[in-house]
């Protein structure tokens, strides 16, 4: 029996990814597919918080299993910033050139440009909630390099690798991301339900 679980997302790349890895047991819908058109708020201090209250919104509204993910760029040097304001960092816009050039400006002069990645999904099952999260560590280089990806990738470079994540063909940045880590613990968990 397939069990339908929607991802609260509009990105269709990305929820036919996720449905390839998860495999039959499970039929994923996007917002769109539900007819969720609403502007489900992401007001909360954490990226476990957001992810919540997009799961929560849809599990309440639709009454139907979810999940829901948020990911932010976290600097050491920088206290950790910009976490969850990754996408606004700069302005309310999601501009990411302006947030490149703001983290680029914040960190001239500073020898310490470790940072790290992190993505928390959290999911509800049958009323219950379950986190899991990715994290890839690495730095921030001085300039651009690459055009691949899209936010930070062309100024984030992960630890052991070369390239930043904007250099790197996409099946191998898949592999290896904060995003890909979070979603394979999230399949894990789904597919020891079968």
């Amino acid at each position: 029996m397939t069990n339908e679980l929607i991802f609260a997302t509009n990105n269709l790349h990305k929820l036919t990814e996720i449905q390839h890895i998860i495999g039959d047991s499970f039929s994923l819908r996007s917002l769109q597919q539900i007819g969720c058109f609403d502007d489900i708020p992401e007001t909360a201090p954490t990226l476990e918080g957001n992810a919540l209250l997009k799961a929560q919104y849809i599990f309440e509204k639709y009454g139907k299993n979810c999940f829901a993910d948020d990911t932010g760029l976290e600097v050491e040097a920088l206290d950790g910033r910009p976490g969850v304001y990754s996408a606004r960092y700069a302005s309310d816009g999601h501009d990411f050139e302006a947030n490149i050039d703001k983290i680029l400006n914040e960190l001239e002069g500073v020898n310490n440009r470790k940072a790290r990645f992190r993505t928390v999904i959290a999911l509800i099952l049958n009323s219950s909630v379950h986190y899991f999260e990715g994290i890839v560590n690495g730095e921030i280089i001085s300039e651009r390099k690459g055009s691949k990806g899209f936010g930070y990738d062309p100024v984030f470079k992960p630890l052991g690798y070369e390239n930043t994540f904007a250099e790197m063909p996409l099946l191998e940045k898949n592999k290896i991301s904060h995003r890909a880590l979070a979603v394979n613990k999230l399949v894990d968990f789904l597919n020891s339900l079968k």
